[in-house]
């Protein structure tokens, strides 16, 4: 029988309303903010193909963010951050309306999913941005099982940080066997003594360094901190899906007294392996699945973000009867989906250098065609970065692309990294394999959309151009994008 729109609604709600439920048997203490833990086929139910289509609303509202005085204007997608989670199975058919109740024009990215050209919500580049009281129909047919997320990708580097981002999940057809599944949206908002965001957006201290970073690291959209809690019971899987939704800061997360193992990186199955060295570096627009098992009888045990001085973003807390009578092993696999193998013997080979920075070497750089300095690209155009010595405004129509592909043609790109510092590179439409990093072999060659570069680093990657169209390749540093580390990719054909 199909969905009816009031039930398709109500199955949005009940998806939005998980990022807020108890954990089975939350053992909370005052003032302690329970984590989600939900059912994966009851509480987070899966769309039905053919559902009557969406409506999500990108617009102004209030929220809770720290524990503790008012609550703070923020932008979201029907009333919340992060925004409803949108879940499919894999196969089902994306219908979303948009509109945009916002004081700015807008549009959605669907970060990391393989979607027609017209689709993915660049502004200038694969639409029109979606006017004030506007709206704009997304649909395609999800492709890739695998956790993703989206925002929009006109003025990223407000619309963003002020809370214009959700997550996206496509259910394998046959889903990893777990007892629960948990997820966790990372983020940051810089707000006042008052609660108020701090309307800094844009400036070129920012566009030129590390990025605008907020004062208060948030999950699932609250202040993070040893009062958000993620019960557990013994000898419990849990299937936690990590997304880094800042416009800027990376992450480097440990579960204290755990041994979770990665399951996915950027919704692509990888082997099964415990984390490296126990810390998970999830950099900007990445996002991580693992598995994690309650090894222990009792107690509680902190989850720690080892960035900037480090800080507790969470505590898991051991409650109730134990699941089973020992814990799991190894976990299965989750399945793959359909790539297309690079043959790196026949690949064309290209070359991506980034330059700038307000703390980098002096670099020459176009802009429009002509060469100056980077401090006077700083000054002129409030521009400060270089790929391949050029440096381009933010989704300006006469971009000139990086490269030009065939459809069809495998492809590898040696990015080199003469800045100091560190670029999650996105690309759009399509993944990769990672090759290497600073010349080091990977050991799992993973398939991803998004690769952290490192300073003073490089990175090798390798891809078939399958997507006809004309697709970004950034640093989702959000920030950096609109400094001028944003270019093009065109797959013709």
């Amino acid at each position: 029988m199909g969905l009816t729109r009031r039930d398709f609604l109500q199955s949005a709600g009940a998806a939005l309303g998980a990022l807020a439920l108890p954990s089975l048997s939350s053992p909370q203490g005052a003032g302690s903010r329970p984590l989600a833990g939900t059912g994966i086929c009851t509480t987070l139910p899966p769309r039905a193909a053919g559902a009557a289509q969406f409506e999500l609303v990108a617009g102004v509202c209030s929220q809770r963010i720290r524990p503790a005085g008012p609550e703070t204007e923020i932008w979201g997608y029907n009333g919340s951050v992060p925004g409803p989670v949108l879940r499919f199975r894999q196969g089902d058919t994306l219908d979303i309306h948009v509109r945009n109740a916002l004081p700015q024009v807008t549009t959605v990215h669907w970060h990391g999913l393989r979607v027609p050209n017209a689709m993915d919500g660049v502004p200038h580049v694969t639409q029109h941005p979606i006017p004030l009281g506007g709206t704009f129909d997304y649909r395609y047919r999800v492709e890739d099982s695998g956790t993703y997320w989206y925002h929009p990708h006109q003025s990223s580097f407000e619309q963003v940080p002020r809370g214009l981002y959700g997550m996206l999940v496509v259910e394998e057809q046959k889903p990893l066997p777990v007892d629960r599944e948990v997820l966790w949206v990372l983020s940051d908002y810089k707000l006042g003594d008052d609660n108020r965001q701090v309307e800094d957006f844009g400036r070129i201290l920012d566009f030129g360094t590390e990025g605008r970073h907020g004062n208060v690291v948030t999950l699932n959209g609250e202040a993070a901190g040893p009062h958000r809690v993620l019960a557990i019971r013994p000898n419990e899987r849990v299937r936690l899906r990590l997304l880094n939704a800042a416009s800027a800061r990376a992450f480097l997360v440990e579960f204290a007294g755990h041994a979770p193992w990665i399951v996915t990186h950027d919704g692509q199955a990888v082997p099964p392996h415990p984390v490296p060295d126990g810390r998970l570096l999830l950099g900007a627009g990445q996002r991580t699945d693992i598995v994690l098992d309650g090894t222990r009888s009792a107690g509680e045990f902190a989850v720690l973000d080892h960035r900037r001085g480090g800080t507790q973003l969470a505590r898991i807390a051991y409650a109730g009867k134990a699941v089973r009578s020992k814990a799991l092993g190894r976990p299965a696999p989750v399945a793959l989906n359909r790539h297309t193998e690079v043959n790196l013997d026949r690949a064309t080979d290209h070359y991506l250098v980034f330059e700038g920075g307000v703390k980098g070497a002096p670099a020459i750089g176009k802009v429009d065609g002509k060469a100056l300095k980077v401090e006077e690209i700083m000054e002129r155009h409030g521009l400060a970065w270089t790929m391949n010595y050029t440096a381009q405004h933010e989704h300006a129509m006469m971009h000139e692309p990086l490269f030009r592909m065939r459809r069809g043609e495998h492809v590898t790109v040696k990015m080199i990294n003469n800045t100091d510092f560190e670029h999650p590179m996105h690309l759009h439409g399509h993944f990769f394999r990672v090759l290497a990093l600073n010349d080091v072999p990977t050991r799992h060659r993973e398939w991803r959309d998004t690769v952290m570069l490192d300073p003073r680093g490089s990175c090798d990657i390798a891809l078939v151009a399958e997507n006809p169209g004309e697709w970004m390749f950034h640093c989702h540093i959000l920030d950096h994008a609109a400094g001028g580390m944003m270019g093009t990719l065109v797959v013709e054909g």
